[in-house]
């Protein structure tokens, strides 16, 4: 049988994903690996997976890419429409619920986790976490996608209140490194958007930067890169 068939890259994209967000003193952090899956094959290793909905409020996107993708420009466009009639931008708590009503009104056709975050004038920084089926939840930090399994008792001890900016992003990276290291659906680079009164920061954070930890092995050019360089000799023919 063909292993390019084992695969499965007929499968739907999936973001088999690490998706982070993080309240501190004063806005939120966001956070997401950048791997795209179908099936067993990494369709795309550094997409971006946060998502702008409006200028002070953005989306982490998990689940089926698919299914993400049109919640997302759906809710783009309801805000704009709000914020055209309103005469001012629209709160993070209106953008997290047309979130919550689009999926639990599609809970059973779609496959989408999404965490919301963003800062307004009326209550700061804020994080929502809107799960499969539509539920939706006010949390200090929320977690989500399959990596998430492995920072759930990371998080309970490591986030606390108060903060600052600098501490919140140190924590969203050093949660995505430690989940990418243990979750094969996850990887590729970290990226952060940062979203406080002063506006909205994205961050970027190659592979190659990441924290190493237990039993894991440096970053390696390619084999071709290397053979390319010279860095090291082409291989003898087997003799027969």
């Amino acid at each position: 049988m063909d292993p390019l068939h084992d695969m499965n890259l007929d499968a739907p994209h999936s973001m088999g994903t690490t998706i982070i967000g993080v309240s501190y003193d004063g806005g939120v952090v966001l956070g997401a690996d950048s791997r795209t899956s179908t099936g067993m094959y990494v369709a795309n290793r550094a997409s971006d997976k946060i998502t702008q909905l409006t200028e002070n409020v953005y989306v982490c996107r998990s689940g089926s890419a698919a299914d993400t993708q049109v919640v997302s420009d759906y809710v783009r466009y309801f805000l704009h429409q709000h914020t055209i009639q309103l005469g001012q931008p629209s709160t993070v708590k209106v953008a997290a619920n047309l979130i919550r009503m689009l999926s639990y009104q599609n809970k059973n056709m779609l496959q989408a986790g999404l965490i919301v975050g963003g800062w307004d004038k009326y209550d700061g920084g804020q994080i929502y976490s809107v799960p499969l089926g539509g539920t939706i939840l006010k949390q200090p930090f929320a977690i989500g996608g399959s990596g998430s399994s492995y920072l759930y008792g990371f998080m309970d001890q490591a986030w606390k209140e108060g903060m600052s900016k600098d501490e919140a992003e140190k924590l969203v990276v050093k949660a995505a490194s430690l989940a990418m290291a243990r979750d094969g659906a996850s990887g590729g680079v970290i990226r952060t958007v940062i979203i406080n009164a002063d506006g909205v920061t994205r961050n970027f954070y190659p592979g190659d930067t990441h924290p190493l930890w237990h039993d894991e092995l440096e970053a390696q050019n390619s084999l071709l890169d290397v053979l390319s360089s010279g860095g090291a000799a082409c291989p003898e023919p087997m003799s027969t």
